[in-house]
Formats: C-alpha cells, sequence, structure tokens
C-alpha cells in the first residue's frame, strides 16, 4: 500500500440532503449544502493550497494560502470559510491569486528555518509541498526577529515539539480540543509573539497532554514529530491494522521501513475511530520487539528446573505426549484448554477447535469469564443476542447517556473522545460510579447527575431508577406493547413498583440520595435518545448478571433499544474480547454462542470437523483450579492469557497451577503464569500475523502481517502444529481459510470474507443475506429472540461486606497509560507516566488512619495482604479505596476474594473488604513473589548462559 493514499478535502464533510450546485474554475460540481468551496473543490479534483485547514477540523481560516475569487464578490476570500452557494462562479488559479499566495508564504518562510535537505519531515512536510506549489523561489526579508534560536521540548517519550518550526497554525490546539477532548494546547500571546504551549504544566510531559497523538498528526511541519521518525528517518510503505490494546478497536497504518515499524498513525478511514487513537495505540507498540521476547520453545520437569531450549518439532511432539499421557492415566476430562481475548479469532477459534476435537472435551474457557460473561448470560435472556446493540458513532445522536461501572477517558479513551464531544454539543450525562472519574467533571464536560453507590449495591440502584419510571408513568407503553413479551412485562412491573424498590427505600442501601436517584431516573425517560454504557463495574460483581438484566430492562421500558442514539453498550476490556466469546470459548457454547447440548448444531460441528464431539459443558476456569487442587485435572494449555496476574485470590490460582503435570503457555514474555509453566510456546503478536479482531461495537477488522514472526510461527500455526501431533488433522494455510470455516458455521458470521472485510473496510456481525454490509444497530425491527423478555431483578447483598475489621471496601480499575496485566504497556515508555499502582483514598479514611499521601501502606483483606503506596484523592467517597492491578508485584488480586457472579462465575473484583494501615515494608506475599520471581528468572537466565558459553566462537 502506498504511504499517503488518503486525499485530504481540507474540511469536513456535510450531510445535508439539499444539494447546491456552483462551478469551480468552469467545472460544475454538485455538493450538499454547508460544504466549504475548499471541500468542494477538492471533490471535483481540483487542489486549493492549505496550510491551516484538514478534513478533520471544522474550519479556522488563518493561513490565507486558500484565496480564491470569486465572481461578484470583493476580495479574496479563504475557500476553507467560505460556504457554497447555488450559483457561486468560483475561480482557484489566476495572477492575482498566484502572487497573493507566494506572498503568503514568503512570510512563512521567512521564520522557518531552512535547513529542508536535514529535516526530519524531508518528504512528508505539508509546508515543503505547499512552498513548492504556489512557486516560492526565494525570501526578499531582511534578517529580523525570527524565532529560529528556540529550544525544542523533548520532555514526551514520544515526540518533540520545535518552536522554531511552528507556523503557528492552530491545528495542534484544535485537534486537542476538538477531537480529544483535552484542552491541553494553548496559543499564548498574539501577532509575533504567539506561541504554542502546553497547559497545566512547565513541558509537554509535566502538563495536561494525555499524549494521544492528535497534535502530531494535525501538524503540517516537522514542529509536532514522532522520536522514531526523527531517529530513523521518515516510513516507506504503509500497512493497515487494528489495534491490539482495548475493546474500541481502532483502526491504525503501521507506516514500515522494510520490517520495522516506524510509527503508527490513526487511519481516517477507521470506522471506529474515524483517524484518532490514544497513547497505546499510536506510540506503545514498542513491547512486540522488546529484549523480553522469547523466541525459542523451551520445556522443563518441574518449576524449578532450569529451562531448555528446543526446537519447534521437539516442544510440539513433548506437548502432545505429555496431553495424551495425562488423558491415559487420569481420564479424557483430566486437561483443558483457555482462550486469548488478546489473539485474532482465527486463533482463538482453533484454540476452541483443538479443545473440543482432539482433546476429546469441552474443557476450554476464556478470560471473558472474568470480566463480561455476565453481559452474554444478561443480554441472551432480555434480548436474545450476547452483544451491545450500537455501533460507537450511535453516542453523537444520544441525548443523554447513562454511564455505569465504566471509566470511558481511561480504560476506551478513542470513545471517550468521541462521546466528550457529544456533551459538548449539549447531551448530558449521568454517571453512577464509586469514584469521581474525569467525566464528572472537567473544565469542559460536567455529569448532570453523579451517583456515588456504594460498591456492590448496582441492582439496588437500577430497580430504583426503573421504580421511579414505572411509578410515574414514564414507560414507553407503545414500544413494550408492540416489542416485548406482556406477562414477563406485567410481572416486572408489579416487581419492580413495590415500594421496596424506591429511591427512598434504597437510598440506604445505595448511599445515593433519594432526589438524585428520581431526577436522573427521570433525565433518561425523558430527555430524547437514551444510552447506556457500562463496563467492568457492572459484570464483576456477585450480581453482574443480574445487573445487566437490570439495564436492559430499563432500556426496553423506556423505548430506547433499536435505533440510532439509544441502546445498551458493554464496553468492552481487551481488543477481542467479543470474538473471543463469539468464537465459542466458553465451555457450554459452540462460536455463536449455540449449546454444547443442541444437537442440531453439534450435528453440524461434527459432519465438518470429522469427530464426536461432547454434548455436556466442560469446565469453567474456577472449576479447572478447583479439580487441579483436588487432583483430577492436569493438564492446561493457556493461549496469551496470564491467569495468575488477572484472576482473583492469586495464592488459590497458584496453587492450582503447582498442582498440574503439564502446564503449556503460549506468549510473548514470561509471564507470571509462565513462570509455573513445563512448557513455553512463544506467540506472535498483533504486528506479525494475519487474522481479524471483533470489538466492543461487533465491528469485525483486519489485523495484517507487517513483519515475519520473530518465533517463526503466528499462534494459529501453533495451535494448528500441536492438534496434527495430536493425531487430529488441521492443514489451514491461512487465517482466510479458517474465518471461511468459521462463517459456515456461524449464522451471525455468514457473510464475512476477507475479500467483504478488505472491500468494506470492517464489518459489523451480524453479516448474512440479509444483512449483506453488517449491522450497525442491533433489534431495530425486533428483538433477536423475537419479543424482549423483562427478567427480575431482585437485590441480594453480596456477601463480602465492611465490617469492624475490614471496614473499606476497595474497588478496582485501569488508568489510561496501562493495560491490564501490563505484559505490554510495562514494556513500554508508558511507565513514565505509571511506574507503579497506587492506592487512592478519601482524605478522611488517610486522616482517620495517620496516613500521609504517599506513605507505604497495607491493604489487608481475608484473603491476604500486600503493600502500595498511598494516594490521597478528593475522587473517592470515604468508605472507599480504588487500586489499579498493571504491576505483577503490587499483588491486586491477592487480596480480591473468590466470590462471584452466581450465573456465569465472574470473580467480584469490584468489591473487597480491607482495612489499610501504615507499614514499613512489603508484605509477606510481596517478598515471596519477589524471591520466587527472582528464582525464575535466573532459571531462564541458565539457558541463555548455557547458550552463549556453547555458541561457537
Amino acid at each position: 500500500m502506498s504511504l499517503h493514499c488518503h486525499h485530504d478535502r481540507g474540511t469536513p464533510a456535510r450531510t445535508s440532503t439539499q444539494r447546491v450546485t456552483l462551478s469551480i474554475d468552469g467545472v460544475p460540481v454538485t455538493v450538499p449544502a454547508g460544504t466549504s468551496v475548499m471541500h468542494a473543490a477538492a471533490e471535483a479534483g481540483i487542489d486549493i493550497p492549505k496550510l491551516c485547514a484538514t478534513e478533520q477540523l471544522e474550519s479556522f481560516g488563518s493561513c490565507r494560502l486558500c484565496v480564491v475569487q470569486v465572481k461578484d464578490r470583493r476580495g479574496y476570500p479563504a475557500s476553507c470559510t467560505t460556504l457554497v452557494e447555488e450559483g457561486m462562479e468560483v475561480t482557484t488559479e489566476n495572477d492575482a491569486l498566484f502572487r497573493l499566495r507566494r506572498g503568503v508564504m514568503e512570510l512563512y518562510i521567512s521564520d522557518h528555518p531552512l535547513d529542508c535537505l536535514t529535516c526530519s519531515a524531508n518528504g512528508n512536510c505539508e509546508l515543503q509541498d505547499m512552498a513548492g506549489r504556489v512557486g516560492l523561489r526565494e525570501v526578499r526579508y531582511a534578517e529580523g526577529d525570527n524565532h529560529l534560536a528556540e529550544t525544542a521540548d523533548t520532555s514526551n517519550p514520544y515526540f518533540t515539539y520545535d518552536p522554531a518550526k511552528c507556523i503557528v497554525c492552530s491545528r495542534c490546539v484544535r485537534a486537542c480540543s476538538d477531537i480529544q477532548g483535552t484542552f491541553a494546547l494553548t496559543t499564548t500571546e498574539r501577532g509575533f509573539e504567539s506561541r504554542i504551549a502546553a497547559a497545566g504544566g512547565d513541558d509537554f510531559l509535566s502538563s495536561e497532554c494525555v499524549s494521544c497523538g492528535a497534535c502530531v498528526a494535525a501538524c503540517p511541519t516537522a514542529s509536532l514529530l514522532e522520536k522514531s521518525v526523527i531517529e530513523r528517518g521518515q516510513p516507506q510503505r504503509s500497512i493497515t491494522t487494528t489495534c491490539a490494546y482495548c475493546g474500541v478497536g481502532c483502526s491504525l497504518n503501521a507506516e514500515m521501513q522494510g520490517e520495522k515499524v516506524i510509527r503508527m498513525v490513526p487511519d481516517i478511514n477507521g470506522g471506529a475511530n474515524h483517524g484518532h487513537a490514544c497513547v497505546k495505540g499510536r506510540f506503545a507498540w514498542g513491547y512486540a520487539t522488546h529484549a523480553d521476547r522469547i523466541t525459542t520453545p523451551m520445556i522443563r520437569s518441574s518449576i524449578r528446573d532450569a529451562w531448555r531450549e528446543v526446537s519447534w518439532e521437539e516442544a510440539i511432539a513433548h506437548t502432545a505426549s505429555e496431553f495424551r499421557r495425562l488423558q491415559g492415566q487420569y481420564g479424557a476430562e483430566s486437561i483443558g484448554s483457555i482462550t486469548s481475548s488478546r489473539c485474532s479469532n482465527e486463533e482463538t477459534y482453533l484454540v476452541q477447535k483443538l479443545t473440543r476435537a482432539a482433546f476429546g472435551v469441552n474443557n476450554v474457557d476464556t478470560c471473558a469469564r472474568v470480566c463480561h460473561s455476565p453481559t452474554g448470560y444478561g443480554l441472551k435472556q432480555t434480548m436474545g443476542e450476547s452483544a451491545g446493540t450500537q455501533d460507537f458513532d450511535s453516542v453523537m445522536q444520544a441525548d443523554v447517556i447513562l454511564v455505569i461501572g465504566a471509566n470511558p477517558t481511561d480504560a476506551h479513551p478513542v470513545f471517550g473522545s468521541r462521546m466528550k464531544q457529544r456533551l459538548r454539543q449539549g447531551a448530558k450525562i449521568i454517571i453512577a460510579d464509586p469514584r469521581s472519574i474525569d467525566l464528572v467533571e472537567t473544565p469542559h464536560v460536567r455529569a448532570t447527575h453523579h451517583l456515588p453507590l456504594r460498591p456492590g449495591t448496582n441492582v439496588a440502584l437500577i430497580n430504583a431508577l426503573a421504580h421511579v419510571v414505572v411509578t410515574e408513568g414514564l414507560v414507553d407503553e407503545a414500544f413494550v406493547a408492540a416489542r416485548c413479551e406482556p406477562e414477563a412485562f406485567a410481572k416486572w412491573r408489579t416487581f419492580i413498583a413495590d415500594p421496596r424498590h424506591s429511591p427512598e427505600a434504597t437510598a440506604e442501601i445505595t448511599g445515593v440520595p433519594a432526589d438524585e436517584m428520581r431526577a436522573a431516573a427521570r433525565l433518561y425517560a425523558t430527555a430524547g435518545n437514551a444510552s447506556i454504557y457500562y463496563g467492568l463495574g457492572v459484570t464483576e460483581h456477585s450480581q453482574g448478571s443480574t445487573m445487566v438484566m437490570g439495564i436492559a430492562n430499563l432500556a426496553m421500558a423506556t423505548g430506547n433499544i433499536g435505533r440510532p442514539g439509544v441502546g445498551v453498550n458493554p464496553l468492552r476490556g481487551q481488543n477481542n474480547v467479543q470474538g473471543s466469546c463469539d468464537m465459542g470459548s466458553f465451555p457450554h457454547e459452540f462460536p455463536g454462542y449455540r449449546h454444547v447440548a443442541d444437537n442440531a448444531t453439534r450435528t453440524l460441528f461434527e459432519s465438518t470437523w470429522g469427530v464426536t464431539l461432547s454434548a455436556e459443558p466442560g469446565l469453567r476456569i474456577p472449576n479447572m483450579f478447583d479439580a487441579a487442587i483436588a487432583g483430577s485435572f492436569k493438564g492446561l494449555y493457556v493461549q496469551g492469557e496470564d491467569i495468575v496476574q488477572s484472576d482473583p485470590n492469586t495464592q488459590h490460582v497458584t496453587a492450582a497451577l503447582e498442582s498440574l503435570e503439564c502446564l503449556v503457555v503460549q506468549d510473548l514474555f514470561l509471564n507470571e503464569t509462565a513462570k509455573f509453566a513445563h512448557v513455553f510456546l512463544p506467540g506472535s503478536s498483533f504486528l506479525e500475523k494475519d487474522g481479524t479482531f471483533t470489538n466492543s461495537e461487533r465491528r469485525i477488522s483486519r489485523i495484517r502481517k507487517v513483519m515475519r514472526p520473530l518465533a517463526t510461527y503466528a499462534d494459529w500455526e501453533v495451535t494448528q502444529m500441536l492438534a496434527n501431533a495430536l493425531g487430529y488433522p488441521m492443514h489451514y494455510t491461512h487465517p482466510s481459510e479458517i474465518m471461511d470455516e468459521i462463517a459456515s458455521l456461524t449464522p451471525t458470521f455468514q457473510g464475512v470474507t476477507y475479500a467483504k472485510l478488505d472491500e468494506l473496510g470492517s464489518i459489523q456481525w451480524p453479516c448474512d443475506e440479509a444483512h449483506p454490509a453488517g449491522t450497525p444497530t442491533m433489534h431495530v425491527e425486533e428483538f433477536v429472540r423475537g419479543k424482549g423478555r423483562f427478567m427480575l431483578t431482585e437485590y441480594v447483598a453480596t456477601e463480602e461486606r465492611a465490617n469492624r475489621r475490614f471496614p473499606l471496601l476497595l474497588t478496582t480499575g485501569r488508568i489510561l497509560t496501562q493495560y491490564n496485566v501490563g505484559a505490554q504497556s510495562r514494556r513500554t515508555a508508558n511507565v513514565v507516566w505509571h511506574p507503579e499502582d497506587v492506592l487512592e483514598l478519601h482524605p478522611v479514611d488517610a486522616e482517620d488512619r495517620g496516613i500521609r499521601d504517599g506513605d507505604s501502606v497495607g491493604v489487608q483483606s481475608r484473603a491476604g495482604e500486600i503493600m502500595l503506596r498511598a494516594r490521597i484523592s478528593e475522587r473517592m467517597q470515604p468508605g472507599v479505596v480504588y487500586t489499579t492491578f498493571h504491576w505483577p508485584g503490587s499483588g491486586a488480586n491477592v487480596v480480591t476474594t473468590e466470590n462471584s457472579d452466581w450465573a456465569t462465575n465472574c470473580p467480584e473484583y469490584k468489591v473487597t473488604a480491607v482495612q489499610v494501615f501504615r507499614v514499613e515494608q512489603p508484605s509477606a506475599w510481596q517478598q515471596q513473589f519477589a524471591r520466587f520471581d527472582a528464582e525464575q528468572m535466573a532459571l531462564l537466565e541458565a539457558e541463555s548462559k548455557s547458550k552463549r558459553d556453547h555458541a561457537p566462537v
């Protein structure tokens, strides 16, 4: 693919149905009303010079390079700010315009370094291009005041700001405000003294900048430029792929020199991100070639032994032999697999196929068990489909947005930016969260209602909101009558109208004032299009599934389903957590969420796969752990997950893994789980393979190989080799063939092919005969299950509650610059912003315990104890503390308990009763972790040393 395949039309496209016809340089052009003359000219193939204009931003009119002549109009108006009119006659080129533009460019260049040959942007600089475009050949102005000696700001780890090369076009400032919504950049002073400055700090690093890169992408010169380009030079080719971090699924262009990535640039045509990105996707991809990558298979007899590097053939043969031995000795059910939400759809599909067809069991599960499994269960029960209802663009038509247990600006930042755009346009937002997250109040966004509920009381809150809707006559009776099961609704109406569900009755449970709950419910039910976005603060509870059903009940009761601007929208945590569920990673379901006990479905898979399949659901992850400790579960294949760090009650998890006779881990790095492994199979990053990811909005997007796998094979090839070694034949030559098989067996993927993905860019499932281009909005005419079903959602208090011994409630979440277990993001410069996990607590709780900001504090629960550094924060409410889980040595999941959702076993990460106190040293677990970590790294290093000692001289 060429590096510059997109032609920027200068100003955003308009969508008005009213059409306007004008003439530009004698060429008739018809465009929507509201279109700029510049954009209209571009549509006609006429290129008007520009510097301050770009189609990602509204026009500004500052550079004066895009001037044109309009018949019967005085002067030379800027084409970016001049709107088309019927019959308008525009001239873009004549002698007068030539002289004007060249004079403007001469002024710019008079205060710009003339170092084009040695400039890092040489060959990819709009200023350079425009100087050539307008015919500039000399600068006649004598030397005077200039900015050429100003010092560059190199504080940001990923890009530099060189004021000497800045033309103060304000594109970066507008990108920061209009696209990102952070308002971290500003233009100071006026005239010659104008400067771009980062707000809230002395330089970019200490400022409010979130390093999303929007300013860098917008800059038309080398003033804001990636350090990787400065160090390596301009890239030569570009390949479009999909980010491997969160569930937004941003489309990115990997710009390459040979097989080396020079930079990642967000793709303007990306359906999920529209040319925007965050600090992780834009810059934090260096982990893929980090020195910690393990690229040779390794085996060992016990976790106390040194690793031994082996060939792929020996590693695969050994693994297959061990799994067959275990099944012969302990029974077929003694082994299983865990699929990855970071691997592709095709790879995940193969792991569950391997488990069911080659192992002959349904013992397969996925990390979605511990994050969004209640979403699958709750939405399936109520609406008939285990996925969100909208596309991300839908939020731009929402009038009120209810965010529950999610923090979009930290965990899904590109979508968070889009949501903030809509809020600045006038939409209202209700936040239900124990913390004051960013969306509660910033200088430019303020929540209409913040409902700071106590952790664990979600169901009581959603029932109170629904009670107001039902008892105040706010139900959309026509929608319910036409679209929902009448008997189920009647039962629910009676149940929810009970006074025990009223805001007044539940205020003591939730800690939210009754009048706030009433006002929020009225706003949601009456303000037009109302949408709900939720995250792990909904699902990771003992009543996670109940809460998802409660959310669906509220949306159905108010008719907020089946059109743009509304819906029930789970924000998926990882890049392919939706896809891993779609692909049949749960022990009770085949791909497409069809139960293994369904004879017709099983027969379909049996005929294609050529084996007899079990009708019995297999073990879930918690069952695997319990069975391992009990001695009946002996072998586990884990692809791309770090269950030791990510699953609750770490000490229980490690006890289970130490009970296994053969743990096989396939990953990029020796993660915490791999330290308990007997076989290590090197994995491949998203840059090293072809495939697809499915994001939070059901959008299937291509990932494309930009470099050869460092360990020789992509993950799908390794799984295929293992299946063949086990005697079950797999002979795919490319992931597109795996997708063809998925499409043939899965109704929602029926029309998906790589050819169609390449043509359309991405597709939202269901994609079938009825929806050949995909389905942005679900449940439009009717629900997938036919009629929507209201479910009774009785509030049951969690067993995990504060008491005299453990008076505080700990809840957990993410931070912007790090990601999940941190295996990727910790191996990038993002550690500059978040070098450790800290404990946030309210000043009152800190004062009660004599804790000062920065003190080392012990966090103790009934499951365990850890030490963290204290951060005193007004964002917390008294009685609630918060931490992240990005650093393995922090041990956040040492203190989380084994409580889980009643329907799906999703762990109750969000509610752990703890005590907090000052300490002088790490906890006993952390000290033991440090010893074990050092021991395991020494065992890894022993193999490397042996290899060096025996290397030929």
